[in-house]
């Protein structure tokens, strides 16, 4: 998505930055790592529990839309570092 046209231009030097240690990240094997991506619209909103979770590709609703509230998102990295499923992965979350 990130070398997309319609990649938003505000947003990609964070993209790339975290493209760059996604990157970095692979070519680890000595740490214990894991990478997680919200969807294209990350934004405060309602904290529902309930969302998707996915690989390396981005989530997209039934509404054709790729979004996360950033209290839902932070409720799948919670339950992440409670109960790790994703180590040396990345995974995206989203409704």
């Amino acid at each position: 998505m990130f070398e997309s046209p319609t990649f938003p231009e505000h947003g990609k030097a964070e993209a790339g930055e975290g493209a760059r240690t996604l990157a970095h990240l692979w070519q680890q094997s000595d740490i214990d790592w894991t990478f997680i991506s919200p969807s294209l619209l990350f934004v405060p909103g309602e904290r529902t529990g309930r969302f998707r979770e996915g690989q390396d590709h981005l989530l997209i609703g039934e509404d054709g839309k790729s979004r996360i509230s950033q209290e839902d998102y932070a409720v799948a990295l919670l339950d992440e570092i409670e109960t790790p499923r994703h180590r040396g992965q990345r995974y995206t979350v989203g409704y």
